[in-house]
């Protein structure tokens, strides 16, 4: 499916397409329909309408996932303004500067996030919006107030009789107009306005359409997990689906383990979007727990007995996501070595994608049938990808990329886009890697983070992390250098220690047996001296890469 200039319009057309068939669900809760989403973008429009909003005006949405911020998003979008969705996992400060730096109009927000704004430290809003059930938070415009107190009586004028697929006419956008401005929450701390056109979103959309829509059923169902607010969730668990005409399940709370099993198995998603820490959890939690026992091994080293046996855990593996996906697509985050392996071995239908909030996401990507295990896919359609190194394909080098999907650039920061996006338009990722002569794509690490040891080795802390997490009871883990010496911070697994009845003391020591088996697989100069442990889980980012800058001083 081509999207052809408008994005709007493939919005409009799914709406008129699937007009009775389910579109938004929250979990456990309240089902919208495709004609129940247009009937409430319409009234948002009146509302819009009525206070004077103007094409490219700036609305920001923040809150959980669920049905009405789906319902804010397209409304926005829809009506030709320019969407601002905000993480609700930002603290009140950060949430108050994004609105004022975003020059934000409007503010739609959840149940948590309106507890904890200060509407006074946002001058500049004329309303905000409570998304539970769309009514006025708090106003400083009396336009606002009677737009949503009248809005029935509005709407009943505007529509006398009935409406219906017929009155469905959504602004038609340009390519290169600017349709999301969408705030970093990397792992620097710092966060930047990534300024997307609607050519980035067709582009990423039009990409899933062919290549992952061709393996799915219209009115499929789809579960949002990742935040909306993230480009991530935000296009490939949410617009993709609904312009495929897909019915969307969200996650409505905080998504621990046992929820998100729950609901892989009550709605069977056709396709399953997530990080590597959702994975690597299910894989250590339930799976490597049954098949690391004397027997289990026995059975896997029996060639005849071994496909068998592999064939079996595979079966228990998918049904764990519902046993109806195409493919489990893992992205965000790089997956750990060990579980990949395992994935591989048993033939698990998993590929790993690659992206960045400056391409809405995607970079790069590979079918599952075709993904190279240790890589992130090949360049996605419509974008170049080239390594930065003399000899690409065995010698590491920045990552850099151009095409449809990439940004305008960051929102009043020149100096920022000049440094991220080169002369001749080739936006530099930060990422080291390599690239075969496939065009797989294979990450080693950040540049940013790289160490360089005392005899001017580079050193990639994220492979040493991604050995370490394979170690006992260490659940995270974080590489840091002070001096010349490499220490590592652990966050252990605590309920595996509770289980096994360890102490602090046993934990300790069996630390440093990790210590010294890592230090076994690694080159002299990378060594790590020191482990020290955590008492609490690292902060981490909506896609769960821990925030490295909160640590360099530990």
């Amino acid at each position: 499916m081509e999207l052809k200039n408008s994005f709007n319009q493939a919005i409009e057309k799914s709406i008129v397409s699937n007009w009775d068939h389910d579109a938004l669900t929250d979990y456990k809760g309240a089902t919208l329909q495709y004609k129940d989403v247009a009937r409430k973008i319409e009234k948002l429009h009146i509302v819009m309408e009525q206070i004077g909003v103007r094409k490219g005006d700036k609305i920001a949405v923040c809150g959980r996932n669920s049905a009405h911020w789906g319902v804010a998003f397209l409304a926005v979008i829809s009506y030709g303004a320019v969407v601002v969705p905000i993480l609700h996992e930002f603290n009140a400060d950060q949430i108050h500067n994004i609105v004022n730096h975003s020059e934000s109009r409007l503010l739609f927000v959840g149940d948590y996030v309106a507890k904890v704004i200060n509407p006074e430290l946002m001058p500049a809003l004329e309303g905000i919006i409570y998304l539970p059930d769309l009514s006025v938070f708090h106003s400083r415009s009396e336009d606002l107030v009677y737009a949503r107190e009248h809005l029935n009586e509005l709407f009943g004028k505007k529509y006398p009789k009935t409406f219906s697929k017929e009155h469905v006419h959504f602004y038609e956008n340009d390519e290169e107009e600017l349709a999301l401005l969408n705030y970093t929450s990397g792992t620097t701390g710092f966060s930047k306005g990534v300024m997307l056109p609607y050519r980035a979103l067709n582009g990423n959309v039009e990409f899933c359409l062919k290549y992952i829509g061709s393996h799915m059923t219209n009115n499929c169902n789809t579960l949002s997990i990742l935040p909306m607010a993230h480009m991530y969730g935000l296009a490939i668990e949410f617009l993709y689906p609904f312009i495929h005409g897909c019915h969307i399940f969200f996650l409505t709370r905080l998504p621990s383990p046992a929820i998100i099993a729950q609901a892989f198995s009550d709605i069977k998603p056709s396709v399953v979007i997530a990080v590597p820490l959702i994975i690597e959890k299910i894989i250590r939690k339930n799976v490597f727990p049954k098949i690391q026992n004397n027997l289990m091994r026995l059975l896997l080293n029996m060639p005849v007995i071994s496909k068998k046996v592999k064939q079996k855990i595979c079966e228990q593996v998918y049904a764990a996501f519902g046993g109806k996906a195409y493919e489990i697509i893992i992205g965000g985050a790089a997956l750990n070595q060990e579980v990949e392996t395992f994935l591989k071995s048993i033939e698990f239908p998993y590929t790993v994608g690659y992206g960045t909030t400056e391409c809405a996401p995607l970079i790069s990507y590979r079918d599952w049938h075709d993904f190279a295990p240790g890589s992130c896919g090949r360049p996605v359609e419509g974008m170049e990808v080239r390594i930065l190194s003399r000899d690409p394909l065995h010698v590491e080098g920045e990552i850099v990329t151009r095409g449809r999907n990439l940004m305008l650039g960051y929102f009043k920061n020149e100096e920022a886009t000049r440094e991220a996006i080169d002369a001749d338009g080739w936006y530099h990722t930060g990422d080291l890697g390599t690239m075969d002569a496939e065009g797989n794509i294979f990450i080693r690490g950040r540049k940013k983070n790289m160490l360089l040891s005392a005899n001017g080795q580079n050193v990639y802390p994220e492979e040493i992390e991604d050995k370490l997490n394979s170690l006992a009871i260490v659940s995270e883990s974080l590489v840091l250098q002070k001096g010349e010496k490499f220490i590592a911070l652990v966050y252990p697994d605590r309920e595996e220690a509770q289980n096994m009845g360890f102490t602090e003391e046993d934990i300790a020591n069996v630390m440093e047996q990790n210590r010294q088996e890592l230090n076994n697989q690694l080159p002299v100069y990378s060594k790590i001296s020191s482990i020290v442990i955590q008492k609490e889980e690292f902060a981490k980012t909506p896609k769960k890469s821990i925030k490295r800058y909160l640590y360099q001083d530990v």
